[in-house]
């Protein structure tokens, strides 16, 4: 998920408009953009435009629930669970407690409703305790397909500065080696000035430099920039396919490491060659957005 525009439960309108955009992904969100007195009619809305959408566009969609501790929680699942939704995303993850007792919920709703995949959890990291039991929350379980950063949450409470750069980069930089060490993706955080484009290309370049593979867009404007920013340069997928012929040719002959451009390759450039073609062939690079 290069790109995952974010999208208000509450606002209907919107829906249809962020399911034409390139987004690869949508996150319908029920937390933080529902008032308390409109959740249940969100959860409604979100719901039946989920399922009345069709399913064959490659947009991954992603539902923000409210957290474990609302009350809300089996109330959100049981109305979005068997809509055609990839992926959960939870807030407020503090515990790998929490994402088994999360793992339960989703099973055992799953199982209501007669849905036979296993719903991913994409994990929001927004509070310091979370971020300090990040590689707990991502190895908690193998639901867990990613991890994501909430900056709001996690910086005002603390009086943090949001342009920090020095903060931002230590928690981009723990985030992901946490998702690293479950081998799954992160994805970068929202940046909410949507009047600033160049800053927020310039986020997206910064966490892509990281090995981020996506980040959030508040707005469609931002999409077309997450996508191009996330997605492989054409000399770095030229590199990759040398490296994997490179690496066929090496195995034929029982070489375990080998020399590409005078650098020295194993299996971690070859995990990485392998992800950026996979990329590639996924979306046509020359326009960005655009599902093959």
């Amino acid at each position: 998920m290069r790109s995952k525009l974010f999208v208000p439960g509450s606002r209907p309108e919107l829906f249809a408009k962020a399911a034409a955009s390139a987004a690869d992904a949508l996150s319908f969100d029920l937390e933080d953009a529902v008032a308390k007195d409109r959740k249940a009619e969100a959860r409604a809305t979100v719901g039946a435009f989920l399922r009345s959408r069709p399913t064959n566009d490659g947009k991954v969609v992603v539902v923000r629930s409210n957290g474990l501790s609302s009350g809300l929680f089996e109330d959100d699942l049981r109305v979005i669970v068997g809509s055609g939704l990839d992926m959960l995303n939870l807030p407020m993850v503090e515990s790998g407690d929490e994402v088994r007792e999360a793992v339960r919920a989703l099973a055992r709703i799953e199982s209501e409703v007669g849905v036979e995949y296993p719903i991913g959890i994409l994990a929001n990291i927004e509070t310091p305790k979370g971020l300090r039991l990040a590689a707990e929350i991502a190895t908690a379980d193998p639901r867990v397909v990613g991890l994501q950063i909430g900056y709001a949450d996690l910086f005002e409470p603390c009086g943090i500065d949001r342009s920090n750069a020095s903060a931002l980069s230590h928690v981009r930089l723990a985030i992901r080696l946490a998702a690293a060490e479950a081998r799954i993706p992160a994805y970068d955080g929202a940046y909410a000035v949507v009047a600033k484009p160049e800053r927020y290309r310039e986020e997206c370049e910064e966490a892509r430099s990281l090995g981020f593979a996506g980040k959030s867009c508040i707005h469609p404007t931002q999409v077309p920039i997450a996508n191009e920013c996330f997605m492989p340069r054409p000399a770095e997928i030229e590199k990759a396919r040398r490296i994997l012929a490179a690496a066929e040719e090496a195995a034929a002959k029982g070489v375990g490491a080998f020399v590409v451009d005078g650098q020295m390759i194993d299996e971690p450039f070859l995990v990485s060659a392998r992800s950026i073609v996979a990329l590639a062939e996924q979306f046509d690079p020359a326009r960005s957005g655009e599902v093959r």
